[in-house]
């Protein structure tokens, strides 16, 4: 799991019949004081999460494609959850866990 800020929509004319109903969102991982680390990655949204929201993000695919109820989807990304707000005392999600 990653920490990530939502930094577009995603549009696509043709897309992987898994993907109907959802919405894409391009979302750029992040520090926990908000700077960008590595690349952005396009995730399936089902919370609504708005543009520059800090999300968690997860790259667990099998998790993801049970989502959308298609084990053959390309899908990997999911958004898990939207951050409120981030704690002192933990320099990441891996060391909250």
């Amino acid at each position: 799991m990653f920490l990530a800020r939502v930094e577009g929509n995603l549009t696509a004319t043709r897309k992987h019949p898994s993907f109907e109903g959802w919405r894409l969102v391009i979302c750029q991982p992040i520090s926990r004081d908000g700077t960008a680390e590595g690349v952005p990655q396009v995730a399936i949204d089902s919370l609504g999460a708005g543009m520059h929201d800090r999300v968690v993000i997860s790259s667990d695919g099998a998790a993801a494609r049970k989502a959308v109820g298609d084990e053959q989807s390309p899908v990997r990304w999911i958004i898990v959850g939207i951050v409120d707000e981030v704690s002192p005392g933990t320099t990441s999600l891996k060391d909250a866990a």
